[in-house]
């Protein structure tokens, strides 16, 4: 039997219910996946984003990417015929039976204050049709017991032992190990100490991003650094090469009052030492102070033991609501259960935020009827991501409503919303607090009947959130890991500060020892120094460097703006002295490309930092202003009265250097008015081409190829030197500005100028054919063949010359030529009679 409303029970669906229970580290997760596995179907709730995305990978590579889906708040991976559903247990489709197994991981939690109601609901109702699997505590296992009749307990010991090693000093905790903090202060000061004394720590709070954490679980995993310092984020989903395991402290804050951690949490934590076969050691870290920053003899036994006393009591609300009205919806909510094992679950943000805006009048007026109110207790679900509380989570919910009450959001507004969150710059909490603020615009983006474009949005989300941990990973390393300054640290003297630092041109100079070499703004240490005292040098140079450094800026923005900088931008990239100063990534169009600047740059102080961004900001403008004629194309996409079919050629024309074939650009569509309003903006419409005139130089192309690698899109071939009229034709792409004219390549501007004296002539001439004369053809270099190609792709047609009568003599009469509009669709075609001798055999051939 199930608990459904208000504590009643209903029948269990059919399968074997198993309880897989234990401490940490007895593979229940593992055998979880392997008995999913061998059946034809399943689903896994996991308590954690990252925790379902790290069994979707392996998942994956046993069953396959079409077979395997992936449901979070923030992400949804779901292939039409997926068969394996990898969920966070509030994203479980409970009411789906269709699945052959179905497991819960951690169902301990359903105890806990915030989320215990999910954990119990999924307890009690998802069921697999053959085989079901509750994984957790064995501290559950009474509660299980009475709520799940039936069910099979099967209690798995720990593969390896954990032992009590006591407390010790932060500079004797061993190799391997985690240190765990309970506040951010406290994360940064113990972070900050071991990268003066050990080389660094990787950083583990819960307020970073699944992407961060992984990448700082990567360089711990590495051996990169020897040290993780934690919140007790670490207490769950993260699988380490964990030795020991040092608490900082032994109380918190839990939201609602400061106190000290259970057993079980302890447990949960010091549980992270020691893998499979390996032993762990947990302890505390002395000389933090506090009466409660140590263990109690109980607390050792139970977690050394694994003895902890049972859960008395779930926590419980109504899992499925009436939406007959506000008041009914939050009466339901706060109905307590039946069953002596459940009980009420306190007040979650939801609830408190969906009361919280019932009681203002301007909003709850809006909510009337049973869709309306479904759809907005949809929307007071909405997770406070940035844990800033009821007051100002209620307060974005209730903007959010006003938005979604009476239909979908637009894309431009969320694509507007994200955009407004993709900086990657500012210190640690400024990228921490976008990073929560794109988390909800990422939940948002994946509801089905809340955005337009939801694909396209929810993608965008994904993309500015792995932008931003990228950032705060690079920050986080920055400042926590740098081996070579702490390692210098441990030796410096009082005086290192009064010893005399000079730059000679990029020789850095110590004493007037040669101790490296400062190129760009990047400081090289001489690898051939031999010197006795060279630590106590180098370190003197790391403390005169940001000087160095500022005054190295200073002098390098005067010469931006005097013009006699001496950078260039190769590869998508600023280049001076050699070194990177920042490269190019992709913009709001390819033509805006976004500067970022070079971690090397990080080292120069402040003041001197923005100034020199600012300068290159705009050095970049000025090198940019030889594309100013595709700018204005790409401007004038955007204008409201370009009509569809002009704004999608001036967009290909942008992505295509200002060059596209005439039968590729949708010209015939356009109406008398958007032609005039083309040929305004220098487009000159040939008759096999369009054409930026401007653009056709070796630099300006050179220039835009850049753009257009940085931006994702499709180069062309490179650009030819100094672009001569003729190339002949290779085995590689045409060079953009080319047109291909069989063994040779004519520049699209001499093809149009060939063929308007073409049409000039036979306007004169008033019949219905007439003579061409080659020689300027010639004079370019173009050969008879390929100029006579080129007459025919613009709709010239030869006229061979009766041959002489037999007998006959004298020059061969000229060929002579018609011109009749060319077709825009290819056609086959015909050959004509021609003769084989004359000037114009290389033309008879061609033609046939």
């Amino acid at each position: 039997m199930v608990q459904h409303r208000n504590g009643s029970a209903l029948k269990d669906a059919p399968g074997a219910v198993k309880a897989v229970l234990g401490p940490t580290n007895t593979g229940k997760t593992h055998l979880a996946i392997e008995r999913m596995c061998a059946h034809s179907s399943g689903m896994i709730g996991f308590p954690l984003r990252l925790l379902a995305r790290e069994v979707y990978d392996r998942v994956v590579k046993i069953k396959g990417e079409a077979s395997v889906a992936l449901i979070t708040g923030e992400e949804r991976i779901e292939p039409k015929n997926a068969r394996y559903l990898l969920c966070t247990a509030e994203a479980m489709p409970v009411s789906e039976r269709s699945m052959a197994f179905v497991a819960i991981d951690e169902a301990q939690l359903a105890a806990d204050r915030e989320r215990g109601h999910v954990f119990t609901d999924r307890l009690l109702h998802a069921r697999g049709r053959e085989e079901t699997m509750i994984l957790g505590s064995s501290t559950v296992e009474p509660l299980v017991k009475a709520l799940v009749p039936g069910v099979e307990v099967v209690t798995r010991p720990r593969f390896s032992t954990l032992t009590h090693a006591g407390a010790k000093k932060l500079s004797r905790v061993p190799p391997r190990s985690a240190i765990v903090a309970f506040s951010t202060e406290q994360v940064y000061a113990i972070a900050e100490m071991l990268r003066r004394f050990r080389g660094g720590a990787a950083v583990v709070m819960g307020a970073l991003s699944p992407q961060t954490r992984n990448a700082q679980v990567a360089l711990y995993q590495s051996g990169e650094v020897d040290y993780l310092v934690a919140t007790d984020a670490i207490g769950m989903g993260l699988n380490l090469d964990v030795e020991h395991v040092a608490f900082a402290g032994l109380s918190k804050y839990d939201g609602r009052r400061h106190r000290r951690l259970t057993p079980p949490e302890m447990a949960q934590i010091a549980g992270r030492a020691g893998r499979h076969q390996k032993d762990g050691s947990f302890g505390t870290l002395a000389g933090t102070g506090g009466h409660d920053s140590e263990f109690d003899p109980e607390e050792i036994y139970a977690i050394e033991e694994h003895r902890f006393a049972p859960l008395t009591k779930l926590f419980w609300r109504e899992p499925e609501p009436r939406f007959d009205s506000l008041a009914t919806l939050i009466a339901d909510l706060e109905t307590p259960p039946l069953r002596p094992e459940l009980a009420p679950a306190p007040e979650a943000i939801d609830l408190a935020v969906l009361k919280r805006l019932a009681d203002e009048g301007p909003v709850a007026d809006t909510v009337r009827g049973f869709g309306q109110v479904r759809r907005f207790w949809d929307v007071c679900r909405l997770p406070d991501f940035r844990q800033q509380g009821v007051e100002t989570h209620s307060r974005f919910v209730a903007r959010l409503w006003q938005d979604l009450r009476s239909g979908e959001l637009g894309a431009d507004f969320v694509a507007g919303q994200i955009a407004q969150l993709d900086r990657t710059g500012g210190d640690i909490d400024t990228l921490q607090g976008r990073i929560a603020a794109i988390r909800s615009w990422a939940y948002i983006a994946q509801r089905p009947d809340w955005v337009l474009a939801r694909d396209e949005m929810a993608a965008r989300a994904r993309a500015v959130e792995a932008r931003l941990s990228d950032a705060l990973h690079g920050k986080l390393t920055e400042r926590f890991i740098n081996r070579r300054t702490a390692v210098l640290m441990k030796k410096l003297g009082p005086d290192t500060g009064l010893l005399s630092v000079r730059l000679e041109d990029e020789e850095v100079l110590v004493e007037g020892e040669h101790i490296g070499s400062l190129r760009g703004f990047t400081f090289q240490v001489d690898p051939g120094a031999r010197l006795s005292d060279r630590k106590l040098l180098l370190a003197a140079a790391e403390k005169h460097l940001s000087t160095l450094l500022g005054t190295r800026a200073d002098a390098l923005v005067t010469g931006i703006h005097e013009g006699t900088a001496a950078i260039t931008l190769a590869d998508g990239a600023l280049v001076w002295d050699g070194q990177k100063l920042a490269s190019l990534g992709p913009g709001r169009s390819l033509l805006t490309p976004v500067m970022v600047p070079d971690r090397a740059l990080d080292a120069v102080p402040d003041v001197s930092r923005k100034a020199l961004v600012a300068a290159l900001e705009v050095w970049l403008e000025a090198a940019l202003k030889p594309l100013a004629p595709l700018a204005k194309l790409d401007e004038a996409s955007r204008a409201t009265d370009a009509g569809s079919d002009l704004r999608a050629l001036l967009i290909t024309l942008v992505e295509r250097g200002g060059m596209t074939p005439r039968e590729e650009s949708g010209l015939d569509r356009l109406d008398k008015q958007r032609r005039t309003m083309l040929a305004r903006l220098g487009v000159r419409v040939g008759a096999l081409d369009l054409f930026v005139p401007a653009m056709l130089r070796t630099p300006v192309i050179a220039l835009w190829r850049q753009l257009a690698k940085v931006s994702g899109k499709k180069e062309g071939g490179a650009p030819a030197p100094d672009m001569p009229p003729v190339l002949p034709a290779g085995n590689h792409r045409p060079p953009p500005g080319y047109r291909a004219l069989g063994k040779q390549l004519l520049r699209l501007d001499m093809a149009e100028k060939l063929l308007r004296e073409a049409h000039e002539i036979r306007a004169a001439e008033k019949r219905g054919s007439f003579a061409l004369d080659p020689a300027r053809a010639v004079s370019m270099g173009l050969t008879t063949s390929s100029y006579a190609r080129l007459l025919r792709l613009g709709g010239f047609q030869p006229l061979m010359p009766r041959a002489l009568a037999e007998g006959a003599h004298g020059p061969p009469a000229p060929v002579r030529w018609r011109w009749r509009p060319p077709r825009r669709q290819a056609e086959p075609e015909r050959a004509a009679p021609v003769r084989r001798d004359g000037a114009f055999a290389a033309l008879a051939d061609m033609v046939r």
